[in-house]
């Protein structure tokens, strides 16, 4: 899987956040779920068009995000 075949930008949508596969859920909406204490579980029940490969490619879109800030800081 590879988060850039789910993960859109779009300048008019959400202000060019990245997106979910185009819809209006945004990937720091997903992070901010699980940050509260959310379970994957419960996030696809609350939001029953996304998938678990939509969860893991949030999270993998914020793992590249990270590295990209650590090696510009470093």
């Amino acid at each position: 899987m590879k988060y850039q075949d789910i993960i859109t930008l779009e300048p008019g949508k959400r202000s060019g956040k990245p997106c979910i596969r185009g819809m209006r859920i945004t990937v720091y909406d997903v992070l901010s779920y699980l940050a509260s204490g959310m379970t994957q579980d419960e996030i696809l029940q609350d939001f029953p068009y996304l998938t678990a490969t939509d969860i893991l490619a949030c999270l993998s879109y914020a793992a590249d995000r990270e590295q990209l800030t650590l090696t510009i800081a470093a």
